[in-house]
């Protein structure tokens, strides 16, 4: 693909990152091809996605160096422009980047020559029963140790607003959307809706809608199943609930999830892929669905996200299961798969697929 303008976003803290940033900048150089960091709240605030994509003059392609946060921010940023991301993997856990920091320079190139494919991923959108605001005194405390918050989310100008079916917010999450207590001592009491109808009140210390791509972070930490990030699902976890039901439950991706506040209960933060929002009081109420847009992500191999499970999350066999033997592989990795089996997505020993995702 034909790259004019490149955007960066860089974690400052980790000299891995900046000097991958150096290495981006002179690829860029060399190609011709404008370059320039996003947003980092260098000037002591925070923007939002419109703002800060064009700022950056609306980059094609967005490369973030860092962690999965760092990717996770230039997700949003890439979802509000449709641009290309490309996640360097300058962390610790790697679900969501795509290469590692030493071959930033021969993945840009792949991606300059039309050598890579495109993941499209789920991304969550949100309406409510009015705008999420944070109330006066709270940034300082949430703030400490960490940057300066994202703004409210604004208004969807392409959408209606309605009475009943509540404030389209221009805001979109790649991993999870989260309502959680404020008090430590007291839970919050929320009504739980799967396509409008009632599933359960709950009494959680947080109830969270995850998309798959999300299914291996706070969902997962929270006891959720795990999702292949290419199922088209909404996975719904409590946390600590305080009632016998405390399971998971997939939704399919046209049954949206509502959560409403009940009127007893305390106020609850809106956090959107980890970021604090806005808080709810007794009575508002947000509605998670599938948003009508996805984001774009760099693929440069094909993802073995399994393999990438076990790794990533130190996964060990059973000792009775060593003690009985080695797995050998199930099926063949190095002929074709018969006809019954050609449609199916298997890792070869290549790193290819049959056929590729």
């Amino acid at each position: 693909m034909e790259v004019s303008r490149l955007g960066m976003v860089v974690h400052g803290g980790r000299t891995e990152a900046k000097d991958a940033a150096c290495v981006v900048r002179a690829w860029c150089e060399e190609h011709g091809v404008r370059c320039t960091d996003i947003d980092v709240w260098h000037d002591g605030g925070r923007r939002s996605a419109g703002e800060e994509v064009a700022a950056a003059g609306d980059p094609d392609l967005i490369v973030t160096l860092g962690g999965d946060g760092t990717f996770l921010r230039g997700a949003r940023l890439a979802a509000e422009n449709d641009a290309l991301v490309l996640g360097v993997d300058v962390g610790r856990v790697g679900f969501l980047t795509e290469v590692p920091v030493a071959g930033v320079r021969a993945a840009l190139d792949s991606v300059r020559e039309d050598r890579l494919r495109i993941d499209s991923r789920m991304l969550l959108a949100l309406r409510a029963s009015r705008r999420l605001e944070v109330p006066t005194g709270m940034e300082a405390w949430v703030r400490f140790g960490r940057g300066p918050l994202l703004p409210p989310p604004q208004v969807r100008p392409d959408c209606t607003v309605d009475s009943e079916w509540g404030i389209p917010l221009d805001v979109t999450a790649l991993n999870d959307v989260v309502l959680e207590k404020l008090a430590r001592d007291r839970q919050v009491s929320v009504g739980v809706y799967v396509s409008g109808r009632l599933l359960a009140s709950y009494s959680a210390d947080a109830l969270l809608v995850a998309t798959p791509t999300g299914s291996t972070a706070y969902s997962f930490a929270a006891g959720g199943p795990v999702v292949s990030p290419r199922a088209e699902a909404l996975v719904f976890t409590p946390v600590a609930p305080h009632m016998a039901f405390n399971r998971s439950v997939v939704t399919a991706p046209d049954e949206p999830v509502g959560l409403r506040v009940l009127e007893r209960s305390g106020p609850a933060a809106v956090s959107i892929d980890g970021q604090l929002r806005g808080v709810l009081d007794p009575g508002d109420w947000i509605g998670v669905y599938a948003a009508p847009r996805r984001l774009r992500a760099v693929r440069l191999e094909p993802m073995d996200f399994y393999g990438r499970l076990r790794e990533r999350m130190n996964l060990t066999d059973a000792p009775a299961a060593v003690a009985d033997g080695s797995p050998a592989p199930l099926w063949s990795m190095t002929s074709p798969p018969p006809g019954d089996l050609d449609h199916l997505a298997l890792l070869t020993r290549t790193g290819g697929t049959a056929p590729l995702l």
